[in-house]
């Protein structure tokens, strides 16, 4: 189990003080959340320091229940007062409120009561010079490729989070996280013909993050690969996302399986509980307690136990993502998915979210396709999570006899995704970048819009 800073202690006390006030005040139950962060950014362009932003804050929401009826307060000022009339509105708005049947605390059976240590801190901060130094060290790198002409800048930023949670049935814990991350942004070509990428990379350690030379390179190299894009004529064909936007597919896949949209009915997978929704072989994951994993946290934003969750297991959607009230809307127990700030209710949500590898390498996947779409940026948001509709604008590279031909864009792909989870097939290649994590992703028949 994970030792508490001497901060989040006293970040306890304060939430189990401001609990216990609660209900000696008349609530039936009760529970408290504070969240306090601090983060330190840095931009540089074209050789030149620009910015340097520092940002603290300190954040407490509370939650007061009567009977069947919740109320949420928050709050950035910690001074007694101010938490005594924080509470003294919480108790008002409770009276006031419409009942809610579903709302309430989770379980006392299922909250967590061994807090796992997921090394998500580092201790070390960086000072403004050495973020400069990275951020410097990628733009030279990124300017140094033949064909880049220009920079939108270079960033490196450190952060660091608190969270600290109390409910009236027994729960008391709290963790910490940091946060490191370099970027690079450039520009290659020139007049009309100009054409911008970016890298990045992040991490929770500083000791994680590639080297920064690197991420200036390949932001570089990608800006040169997309120049002079052409443009196609509409068509079906196969179309490859790589691994920068296939983990989109899981973002839709999610709102799908969320309880939350589930209970009302407004989800295009609501029906489809114990079925196969992709393809056969396809595998996916909820890891709440990987090691160092960006999604990372020991217990749900309710106290519950969390756990690694197979949400489709070889095709078939094995659960909904539900936290206590949507658990209840649906007659089933939560599956400690829940997440929260501290001016709203707990609401579903993943953690380290992926899909498994498949069996083929990418080339592989590409090796029989005359004729396709190679996906690295999708632009907009035309999704019907009610429907399943898909529409959203691309670019990237057109596939000819199996492998990466020239450059395309203002293109726009479409389908509908109960389909397309049915046509999709994963390459071998995965990496865990992101929060959540897909490998390059093949799915057959879907409509190219172009010329």
């Amino acid at each position: 189990m994970s030792q508490l800073s001497a901060e989040t202690a006293n970040d306890l006390d304060i939430l189990s003080d401001l609990v216990a006030k609660a209900k000696k005040a008349g609530a039936d139950a009760a529970d408290a959340v504070m969240f306090e962060s601090a983060s330190l950014e840095v931009s540089y362009r074209l050789g030149k320091r620009e910015d340097l932003e520092r940002s603290e804050s300190k954040d407490l929401g509370l939650r007061v229940f009567k009977g069947q009826k919740q109320a949420i307060v928050s709050s950035t000022d910690m001074t007694t007062s101010s938490l005594d009339e924080l509470l003294e509105r919480g108790l008002a708005m409770a009276t006031a409120m419409p009942e809610d049947p579903y709302c309430g605390l989770a379980d006392p059976d299922r909250l967590c009561k061994d807090i796992p240590d997921l090394d998500l801190y580092d201790a070390i901060e960086p000072t403004p010079e050495a973020l400069y130094e990275m951020a410097a060290e990628a733009e030279t790198a990124a300017l140094a490729v033949a064909g880049v002409s220009n920079s939108e800048s270079a960033g490196a930023g450190w952060g660091s989070n608190r969270i600290a949670l109390i409910t009236s049935t027994g729960f008391a814990g709290g963790y910490a996280t940091s946060s490191h991350s370099l970027f690079a942004s450039v520009i290659a070509g020139e007049g009309t013909g100009m054409e911008r990428d970016y890298d990045f990379t992040s991490a929770h350690h500083g000791g994680d993050l590639s080297a920064a030379a690197g991420v200036g390179t390949s932001a570089g190299e990608r800006a040169v690969r997309r120049l002079n894009p052409s443009k196609v004529e509409s068509q079906q064909v196969p179309v490859v996302f790589d691994p920068r936007v296939s983990n989109s597919m899981l973002g839709h896949f999610v709102g799908g399986i969320n309880g939350a949209a589930v209970a009302r009915g407004t989800s295009f997978l609501k029906d489809r509980l114990g079925k196969n929704v992709f393809a056969p072989g396809i595998t996916i994951v909820d890891e709440p307690h990987r090691k160092r994993g960006l999604g990372s946290k020991p217990f749900d934003g309710e106290g519950v136990v969390n756990k690694k969750w197979l949400l489709a297991d070889k095709g078939e959607l094995a659960t909904w993502i539900m936290d206590s009230a949507s658990a209840r809307q649906l007659g089933l127990a939560t599956t400690g998915h829940a997440s929260r700030g501290t001016s709203g209710p707990p609401s579903p949500s993943t953690t380290n979210l992926y899909m498994q590898p498949g069996t083929c390498s990418r080339d592989e996947l590409l090796a029989d396709i005359p004729s396709g779409l190679y996906i690295t940026e999708l632009i907009g948001f035309g999704v019907n999570g009610v429907t399943g509709d898909y529409s959203r604008g691309a670019s990237g590279f057109w596939i000819e006899n199996g492998v990466l031909a020239h450059p395309v864009s203002e293109l726009t792909i479409a389908g509908n995704l109960k389909d397309m989870f049915l046509e999709m097939t994963p390459a071998d290649d995965l990496i865990f970048r992101y929060g959540s994590n897909a490998p390059t992703l093949r799915i057959d028949g879907l409509m190219v819009a172009g010329t």
